[in-house]
């Protein structure tokens, strides 16, 4: 297991990494962050050095800073090989992005450029695309450039995201720290870019691609208010295939530092969810159709949305395609013949051997398509080192041999395999001839050829001599299942690339399918093409960033922790950590005092096996408990038997069990009953259907109750357990819709309990609307008890980890209004844990909470406290 030291940004691994700019700007700009225990208005202390207070920028505002791997440029060197010449990259996806922007929105791009450019010239370089084209150029060294890029984006995360497990070390996929360190510090080069020109109160960053998976980290860090997206391009594995990699928790954790993270399918999503349920225990939930996971307070929001096609450029490529006579030269070239066409980049996992090998069947399957059907096969040049890729060229390449040594004939070859560059227009050209494209990939993150094709198929071209060539619409699919457009295309004909006989089966279908059903697929296709463009998707990213955002800036954040465990924790304004000098302060003033407990996570660690309460805590509760001023009270979920067992030494203690259902007043042996209703006949019908469940979830249970049925499942698998409890959650709602009870979930259980009664008095207090017998309502019924008996509180202290224990902490919060307890009363609601609670103080665990509870006690033994006594004090 890694050492947690180890993920310290500023010293990384080896300890060798450079700390990038000068000296005096470090010390100044790098954040404050709470490295020991303590309170986080401590951070607030100096302003000039607190997170919370980032430097304005020179800069204009409303502008997008968009930071990639490469920039969307061409580059060249002058035929005097004396200036670099630039130019826009009008296919890359980045400079397209731009029309689904606000049109009064700067947009200012960052990444490195696909030539080497000399140190000596690289200031020039920079500012020469800066002034003309708003761009800022990354200059990574060439021993970071190699390990970074070809090392670990490729071998490493490429691979795997790709699902290729490195099982043997021959191929060179093994984990390589090194590689890691490198890719760590190229991220950091690429932030301190985006630092440079950054105006953090104004700006948004949109980062790209799983090459610049923990800038949001160095980010975040220097500006916890940032607004910052984060779009993958590739698919994200399955847990299983993610948990293999080694810095696995470092790239999560840096991943959640965004505001909304992309995805392009809901399986890649739903993968992404599952791993930061396995591995962080983070839970999402889907509000208003959007999905959130909840992350020390902010809600990360996440973003399913293919990306489209740039309508425009097709169309115009098209007219210069038209205008070249491209189009009626491949129409000659073909004519007389079926064409399929395959586009993919030459790397290992397009399948293009797949494709060949399906060819190969169709024609040995259905001989009515020899010399007549062709497949051509376009291979743009491999966009790095892959793994594998000689090997697989030459398999292609014997594969074309072999297939057109077997089924050709002079005249015709069934396979036309292209191994160059294709120009933009030759390639619009063979879209606009093809009957069918075929897309074969084992796995791909997006894959816009189907796309391009169906908008080439729309189009209608006329030849220079006048002839209109245009004809019913059709655009053929045979895609895999693989890819990240597939779901997109309801039209197409879905395949398993592996499955070859299928694949063959599928390519004569597409041939031979009614032309009135081509052409309604088709026109399907194409309306959900032109009106999902890569526009749309944008503007789509584009709002829910600024809507996520938004909810962000409504709370007080701080950025908490070192290295890769650098989180921002989004608070209310006024919470704090519990001061135990100034509540032992209000302690001994107070003449009536309340204090209500919760007992698991509060004062027994959660994950304890033995709940059994040691000698020390027993001893706490007793010396509390003997102080005649003190009403101290356990309130819990669990049942009386547990709770009177483990609590038998603490006879003056009262105990509130199953949420309050069952109370137990101090030096009292009987258990009162809430006013509740006393008739349980739903439990016979809840309990069969929680049954079904357990035999159906390994590692789950259920807990009978006097009041409630309890289902647990945290030792089942997280992911099955917590989709089986939200099936069961609707089953139970259903099944019960009639009984007077309440179906809730929790931290890993799912619970049914009686709904509360609620009269004319407890709908003053909108805490009371909960349904079922909370912890509020026993904290209320405490404090009047208190009153009624003439030692009405004037102090408070109330402690809970959990969502029951919010109940609590609202009521308290509303008990002045109400006159329940006067507005003199010293008020302490805490929640154990830094998290949005409704508590106005945290304290970090159930060992701070001892200690503090030793420190009250400790109070109780003193001498002063004794004189107050003997005083007469009540």
């Amino acid at each position: 297991m890694m050492s947690r030291s180890y993920t310290n940004l500023l010293d990384l691994a080896s300890g060798n990494f450079p700390v990038m700019g000068r000296e005096r700007e470090r010390r100044r700009l790098l954040p404050r962050v709470m490295t020991v225990p303590g309170s986080i208005a401590e951070l607030d202390d100096d302003q000039a050095h607190s997170v919370a207070s980032d430097n304005p920028s020179s800069l204009a505002s409303d502008r997008m800073i968009i930071v990639a791997n490469q920039l969307p440029l061409k580059a060249k060197r002058r035929q005097d090989n004396k200036a670099w010449v630039f130019s826009w990259d009008e296919d890359s996806l980045l400079s397209q992005l731009k029309d689904g922007l606000p049109e009064d929105m700067e947009v200012l791009y960052i990444g490195s450029l696909k030539v080497d450019v000399d140190p000596i010239e690289q200031d020039d370089v920079a500012q020469l695309l800066l002034d003309r084209y708003k761009c800022v150029p990354t200059f990574l060294p060439p021993n970071i450039l190699e390990k970074f890029y070809d090392g670990f984006c490729k071998k490493q995360l490429w691979s795997l995201f790709h699902y290729m497990l490195p099982f043997s070390a021959d191929n060179g996929r093994r984990f390589d720290r090194s590689m890691w360190e490198a890719y760590v510090s190229a991220n950091k080069f690429f932030s301190q870019k985006v630092i440079e020109v950054l105006n953090p109160e104004d700006d948004f960053v949109w980062i790209h691609d799983y090459h610049l998976m923990v800038l949001p980290t160095f980010l975040r860090r220097r500006f916890n208010r940032l607004r910052m997206g984060f779009f993958l391009h590739s698919p994200w594995p399955s847990s299983e295939i993610y948990r293999t990699l080694p810095v696995r928790e470092e790239i999560l954790k840096a991943l959640l530092n965004c505001d909304l993270i992309g995805f392009h399918t809901f399986d890649y999503a739903r993968h992404f969810l599952s791993c930061c349920s396995r591995m962080l225990g983070l839970e999402y939930q889907s509000k208003r159709g959007y999905i959130g996971l909840e992350y020390y307070g902010r809600t990360v929001g996440v973003k399913i949305m293919p990306v489209g096609v740039h309508m425009g450029q097709i169309e115009s490529v098209m007219k210069l395609a038209d205008k070249e006579g491209k189009v009626e030269e491949l129409r000659q070239k073909y004519e007389g013949k079926t064409v399929f066409l395959g586009v993919d980049d030459m790397d290992i996992f397009k399948g293009i051997d797949l494709k060949l090998l399906a060819m190969e069947q169709m024609l040995k399957q259905h001989p009515k398509w020899l010399g007549r059907a062709v497949l051509v096969q376009i291979a743009n040049p491999a966009r790095g080192k892959g793994i594998g890729l000689e090997e697989v060229q030459v398999e292609i390449r014997e594969s074309c041999k072999r297939i057109n040594e077997e089924y050709g004939k002079p005249g015709y070859e069934p396979i036309i395999f292209i191994d160059r560059p294709v120009s933009i227009s030759e390639k619009i050209a063979y879209y606009s001839i093809a009957e069918c494209v075929v897309v074969t990939a084992v796995r791909d993150g997006m894959n816009l050829t189907p796309y391009e094709y169906i908008v080439c198929r729309e189009g209608a071209l006329v030849t220079e001599s006048g002839t209109d060539l245009s004809e019913p619409k059709k655009s053929m699919l045979v895609v895999s299942e693989f890819i990240g457009c597939s779901p997109s295309l309801s039209g197409a004909i879905r395949v398993n690339p592996w499955n070859v006989e299928a694949t063959a089966e599928a390519m004569n279908e597409a041939l031979s399918m009614e032309e009135a059903e081509k052409q309604l697929r088709h026109e399907k296709h194409y309306r959900y093409v032109s009106t999902h463009d890569v526009a749309y998707w944008s503007r789509s990213f584009m709002q829910d960033m600024e809507r996520t955002c938004a909810e962000h800036f409504r709370r007080r954040c701080w950025g908490i922790g070192l290295g890769f465990g650098f989180r921002v924790v989004a608070l209310d304004p006024n919470f704090r950590k519990l001061s135990i000098d100034a509540i032992v302060s209000e302690y001994s003033r107070a003449k009536s005092r309340a204090i209500l407990l919760d007992y698991d996570g509060t004062v027994m660690p959660q994950n304890s096996l033995n709940k059994t309460p040691s000698a020390g805590v027993i001893s706490i509760l007793n010396r509390l408990c003997g102080d005649p001023r003190n009403t101290v009270f356990i309130v819990s979920g669990r049942g009386k038997d547990s709770l009177s067992k483990w609590l038998s030494p603490c006879r003056k203690l009262g105990i509130a069990a199953e949420h309050g259902y069952l109370l137990r007043w101090p030096q009292n042996k009987e258990w009162e009953t809430s006013n509740q209703s006393s008739e349980f006949g739903w439990k016979q019908m809840a309990e069969p259907v929680m049954s079904l469940y357990t035999e159906a979830t390994d590692g789950s249970s259920i807990e009978t109750k006097e009041s409630a049925l309890v289902w647990k499942y945290r030792d089942a698998d997280p992911g099955f357990g917590f989709a089986q409890a939200k099936e069961m959650l609707d089953h139970l709602e259903s099944v019960l819709a009639n009984e007077p009870v309440a179906v809730k979930s929790g931290q890993f259980i799912v619970e049914v309990r009686p709904q509360a009664s609620v009269g004319l008095g407890a709908l003053k207090c909108v805490s009371l609307l909960f349904q079922g017998v909370t912890k509020g309502l026993v904290a209320e019924k405490i404090f009047t008890s208190m009153a009624e008996n003439g030692k009405r509180a004037d102090f408070v202290l109330c402690i809970g980890d959990d969502r029951s224990d919010e109940d609590m902490f609202e009521v308290i919060g509303n008990a002045v209004s109400r006159n329940i307890l006067s507005s003199y009363t010293s008020i302490f609601a805490c929640t154990v844990g830094q998290k949005p609670s409704k508590a106005k103080y945290y304290l970090d665990d159930t060992t701070e909470v001892i200690a503090m509870l030793e420190s009250l006690a400790e109070f109780a033994d003193s001498p002063a406290s004794s004189e107050e006594d003997s005083d007469g004090s009540p």
